[in-house]
């Protein structure tokens, strides 16, 4: 009985330390802005064929709009 209540208690701290580092490791969204960043460049100096072009376009323009997103989540994420 002791043993089972010392393993149950163990697996409790356990269980609470692992969700405290969890928690204290925040998303890295500075490097998804920066890859995103990189990404919009290449697209924007990127060769294609005539008829890919709008498709290239697109994903610039859906590249601009993750970074705007991005953006807004950092805001929203900035210590008061």
């Amino acid at each position: 009985m002791r043993r089972t209540a010392l393993a149950v208690a163990a697996a409790f701290v356990l269980g609470i330390l692992s969700h405290a580092a969890v928690a204290a490791t925040p998303p890295k969204l500075d490097d998804a802005l920066i890859h995103l960043r990189y990404a919009l460049n290449a697209l924007k100096r990127a060769e294609v064929p005539e008829k890919a072009t709008a498709n290239r376009d697109q994903a610039v323009q859906l590249t601009e709009k993750a970074i705007e997103e991005v953006n807004k989540g950092l805001q929203a994420s900035a210590p008061k």
